[in-house]
């Protein structure tokens, strides 16, 4: 029974993927027997019920061979992977995309493809999962105890952000992470011995995981029983499994040539003979039918019965945790944020804005009590601390604050992993010109629209005699680029409020709050409620004005400045602060003309940053004041006044149009 599931697992796969003429055949065919032992004798899932908070997370992080998971979701019953959908790998509109994408096919619980991701992805699955244990369990009473568990192969091991993760899970000591190692020796270019030659196993032993090693990966049994050690290993477990990638394929298995491409009909058929597979392409048995749906589909049912009796239970015995769960269960936050939760601020206090964000940051902490997060070993320079709370690790595990370490990247993956879980808001904080380093993440953040936010300070060149390398010049536009990712850069304490409501209330998207090292001053016309809306005005001395000022960030206080002076000389002068130019293209046409109307031509765009986005607002006839050459080290101010970011320049700029 179970080789005959593990070669329809096998089959399903090499079938979809010869139809498509396109896909990753290998690694369907040597991790099917793990992926089998897996799900058949350990995962716990309810296919009738794909989001079940409490199910077992499984991560394949070797996404290219995403054939491999939809012929176990197709196996196990879920309703999204019909075997037309398998038939449909790769097409347009299917639910079997190229690699697996989080909310776009039920039972897929993370979007991996880009290597190294999905296992880093996964630590912040099993950090959540012991977070809400701590907070919310009881005697008796165990709502949150799930595993997480991950395929991974060596490309994923040769990316840096899979070393910074698994470092970060073992000092976290997070015990219910089991990777299982695919490990086959090939990747996409030939052996991986031409680019790689360290030791996985030790390499992880040196970090602080247990690790296991299964010698042949056809050996369910072994395997079976490497899982059941981990789980009592009181560590993040790897187990290394030996395979030979395209097992099966006698011609070109243990190659390279089954990494990417299709085996060929005469391959595939070399292999049906050669496994003893005597079924037509997408034939299952329903042999196989019936073990999957007694040994995942039934299994997992009946754990999800016991469990939702649990939770029943658990709210008659503890009414008050029982509000909170009933929500977290329902994708609610269990407390809700207001508007009036924020500090308000007087017209003329002055405060950076990454103080205004701590401000935020504890007003939220003291309302919601599933709300953390950290930074890169930068806490005290981007204000990301909670007040009154501590380092959050496998002692003291309801802490708050988390010391991600210099591991900027690993940091955004952990976010993307514990937002994917749910339950939780969560917050990740940096230096802005290091965004760089977690682009890769906070764009996966954003394609599977996840509600993180990243708090990006020190966010121009006011850093000053640190210099071009840490002066971020044209990040802001690369971020705003990015779709389904919402960007701010407030230009005070009260639009710093503003963009952090929004970022801690929405539910599909994550949010980018860009902040300054200096002080700002609060301006009178600034408005938290109309941050939402991306772009407002400010300032303007008279309604026949025929001239517009618009600046994000610490360039507003400029730019009112400016206005002032150009007004007090006759100028008619309209000023409009843009902290999100995201939020404001999604206006209708009425309030974007209502701001910016057409008929006024002259527009002078200011921001200490790359150009680049501001034409479209300013248009030809226009003008931007920027920056699109890099910074310099020196004195803010002397840096500032010699890139052109004065009042006398900006007047210059204005008469010159």
């Amino acid at each position: 029974m179970s080789n005959l599931s593990v070669n329809a697992i096998r089959f399903l796969g090499v079938d979809a993927i010869e139809k498509s003429k396109s896909g990753h055949p290998g690694v369907v065919m040597g991790a099917a027997p793990m992926a089998y032992s897996l799900y058949t004798q350990h995962i716990r899932v309810n296919p009738k019920a794909p989001n079940w908070i409490n199910r077992d997370r499984f991560v394949l992080s070797a996404g290219h061979g995403s054939m491999l998971l939809y012929a176990l979701l197709h196996l196990s019953g879920y309703e999204d992977v019909t075997l037309d959908a398998i038939k449909d790998f790769r097409q347009w509109g299917s639910k079997t995309p190229g690699h697996p994408e989080f909310g776009h096919t039920a039972g897929v619980d993370a979007t991996s493809g880009p290597l190294g991701q999905g296992i880093s992805t996964a630590v912040g699955f099993a950090q959540a999962e012991r977070f809400l244990a701590a907070k919310y369990n009881k005697e008796d009473f165990s709502i949150f105890d799930h595993y997480t568990y991950v395929i991974a192969g060596d490309g994923d091991f040769m990316e840096g952000v899979s070393s910074e993760a698994s470092s970060y899970a073992a000092k976290q000591n997070l015990d219910k992470l089991i990777v299982l190692y695919d490990s086959n020796d090939i990747c996409l270019d030939g052996e991986t011995s031409e680019a790689f030659s360290e030791n996985i196993r030790t390499r992880y032993e040196a970090y602080g995981w247990h690790t296991s090693l299964v010698e042949e990966g056809t050996d369910l049994e072994a395997i079976s029983r490497a899982i059941r050690e981990a789980k009592e290993s009181g560590k993040p477990s790897l187990i290394e499994v030996k395979t030979v990638i395209g097992y099966g394929a006698p011609n070109k298995g243990g190659t390279n040539a089954v990494h990417g491409a299709p085996l060929g009909p005469e391959e595939t058929a070399a292999a049906r003979e050669y496994l003893n597979w005597d079924y037509a392409p997408f034939e299952v048995p329903e042999t196989v039918y019936a073990d999957f749906r007694a040994n995942v589909a039934d299994r997992g049912t009946k754990a999800y019965d016991v469990w939702t009796k649990l939770v029943d239970d658990y709210k008659l015995a503890y009414p008050s945790e029982g509000k909170e769960v009933a929500a977290i269960i329902a994708g609610e936050d269990p407390a809700s944020i207001t508007a009036s939760d924020f500090p308000v601020y007087d017209n003329g206090f002055s405060q950076a804005t990454r103080n205004s964000s701590q401000d935020a940051i504890n007003a939220i902490a003291n309302v919601l009590p599933t709300f953390l997060g950290g930074s890169a070993d930068l806490a005290h320079s981007n204000m990301t601390y909670i007040k009154g709370d501590g380092l959050q690790d496998a002692d003291h595990p309801l802490n708050r604050n988390i010391q991600f370490g210099v591991r900027e990247f690993a940091m955004a993956t952990v976010l993307n992993g514990m937002a994917l879980h749910g339950g939780l808001r969560v917050y990740g904080g940096t230096f802005f010109v290091f965004s760089d380093y977690l682009k890769g993440a906070l764009r996966l953040s954003a394609l599977q629209g996840l509600p993180v936010t990243y708090v990006f300070t020190h966010d121009s060149i006011a850093v000053g005699e640190d210099g071009p390398t840490h002066e971020p010049v044209e990040h802001l536009a690369g971020l705003r680029a990015i779709p389904n990712l919402t960007v701010f850069r407030p230009a005070d304490a009260r639009e710093t409020q503003g963009a952090w409501y929004h970022a801690v209330t929405n539910k599909n998207r994550p949010t980018a709050l860009v902040l300054s090292r200096q002080n700002l001053t609060v301006e009178e016309g600034t408005d938290f409620d109309k941050v939402a809306k991306g772009a407002y005005v400010v300032y303007e001395n008279t309604s026949d004005f025929d001239t517009i000022l618009l600046a994000a960030g610490s360039e507003v206080n400029l730019a009112v400045e400016a206005a002032k002076e150009l007004a007090s000389n006759g100028g008619k002068i309209r000023v409009v602060s843009v902290p999100s130019t995201d939020l404001f293209d999604e206006q209708d046409n009425h309030y974007k003309e209502e701001i910016l109307p057409l008929a006024v031509r002259k527009r002078v765009a200011i921001e200490m940053a790359a150009t680049q986005p501001w034409y479209k607002y300013v248009g030809l006839d226009g003008a931007v004041i920027g920056i699109d050459t890099f910074g310099a080290s020196a004195p803010a101010q002397q840096i500032i006044e010699a890139y052109g970011f004065t009042v006398e320049n900006i007047i210059n700029v204005v008469n010159a149009i």
